[in-house]
């Protein structure tokens, strides 16, 4: 579980004005001193994450925020960090104190109500001053739920966790609790899935990436088999299995040659059309590849990774999909790179996304993500669906998902 990568872990955002107690609560929660506290207002300058289990949810990432109410020289910045967190939140819990309640903590409520956040409010320091009556009705009319703690009082822990615990699995969303498969709904009892893994320049030494190993996983939690092979010895292995495997799922950069050697009868898609389905909207990023015809010579395409990582020779975000989109469109475009959490604000600059397949953000952040473009009216795709495309082979790799098919034909006869 401490290996759980946080993508997988459910985000609990921990927000309140400064000097509330909020490192002091993750100090509590985590039984260490994680976080550093103190009576001046403002100590916590930056995010900080930690990561622990907390049964029976499983995996969790705390994230202590800077106070909404910091007016120190750097206050500018802290906030604006504080206010990203809204974005990758799947629960927000408010800290305040007995009968404070301010403006600070309406716009908390405000905001997290838009992004459909649920809210826990905290009640902190009850060995300084218990909350009224009047004060916890209030609370409960605002978010319906409230609990109270004292951090000083450590011997009072395992009964504040217990009660944290239940509170939480009440609001916990349902796509945590239940996450959206991976592969595993397509894959039969008893059936095997052949991983099409290339073994290349960009291929970690010694390992898979996260998304071959993630697949591997949901295929071993759905009773299915797989069978890892590079893309050269692909035809021989399938020609050797006893019965067709239920699905091919390869490395989007080789999908043409995949797709050539599979049989019509055999499923076929990617590991990114896999996430671009589990982690967003994939009738959305379908249509967003339909769009690709529709750019015009100047126009502004963001690729944006959700990781940061040093640029190889021939990598695929910054190298490779440029490539493939100007051979396809025959003319030059802009493209401008994002990577990590630095998603650019004022994105209707752009007529298309092209997202990474989003195995380092939480399906929450990659969907606020996907809201932000439609907000602005850009068309958003995904690397593998958008390889898919470019390379003339989309409509086998979406067949494996009849509802994106539809998607991506149905747009497609709009633009012509």
């Amino acid at each position: 579980m401490e290996k759980t990568p946080k993508s997988n872990r459910l985000h609990i955002a921990l927000m309140g004005r400064t000097n509330v107690g909020k490192s002091s609560l993750l100090n509590l929660m985590v039984g260490q001193d994680i976080a550093i506290t103190s009576p001046l207002a403002g100590t916590t300058t930056d995010v900080v994450e930690k990561a622990m289990e907390l049964l029976p949810l499983g995996p969790v990432l705390f994230l202590d925020t800077a106070g909404l109410d910091d007016t120190s020289q750097l206050s500018r910045a802290r906030l604006e960090k504080t206010a990203k967190i809204f974005d990758r939140a799947d629960v927000i819990f408010l800290l305040t104190e007995a009968d404070i309640w301010t403006d600070f903590e309406e716009t908390v409520l405000v905001q997290a109500k838009t992004r459909r956040v649920p809210v826990l409010v905290i009640i902190n320091k009850i060995d300084l001053k218990a909350p009224s009556a009047d004060y916890l009705e209030t609370i409960k009319q605002k978010t319906g739920r409230a609990i109270s703690v004292s951090c000083a009082n450590i011997s009072l822990r395992n009964a504040f966790l217990d009660e944290l615990k239940q509170r939480l699995l009440e609001i916990t969303p349902a796509d945590f609790i239940a996450p959206p498969s991976l592969i595993g709904d397509l894959l039969p009892p008893g059936s095997i899935a052949v991983l099409v893994v290339p073994i290349d320049l960009q291929a970690p030494k010694g390992r898979l990436i996260l998304p071959q190993v993630q697949t591997i996983r949901d295929a071993l939690d759905n009773d299915a088999a797989t069978l890892v092979v590079k893309e050269r010895e692909l035809s021989a292995v399938l020609a050797n299995l006893k019965n067709p495997p239920a699905i091919v799922v390869t490395d989007s950069q080789a999908v043409l040659k995949v797709t050539a050697d599979v049989p019509k009868n055999i499923p076929v898609t990617t590991f990114s059309i896999l996430f671009a389905r589990q982690k967003s909207d994939l009738s959305a990023m379908a249509r967003g590849a339909a769009s690709i015809g529709r750019l015009k010579p100047g126009d502004r395409v963001l690729i944006a990774e959700a990781c940061s990582h040093h640029a190889l020779e021939d990598d695929i975000g910054r190298i490779k999909i440029p490539r493939w989109l100007r051979q396809y469109l025959g003319f030059d475009v802009q493209i401008d790179i994002s990577a990590g959490r630095d998603y650019p604000e004022n994105l209707n600059q752009y007529k298309l996304i092209i997202h990474c397949g989003a195995c380092m953000l939480t399906r929450r952040e990659m969907l606020t993500r996907l809201h932000k473009a439609e907000e602005a009216s850009v068309s958003v795709t995904n690397y593998g669906v958008a390889i898919s495309f470019l390379q003339g082979v989309i409509r086998r790799t979406l067949e494996p998902f009849p509802y994106a098919l539809e998607a991506f034909e149905k747009e497609m006869k709009q633009n012509s």
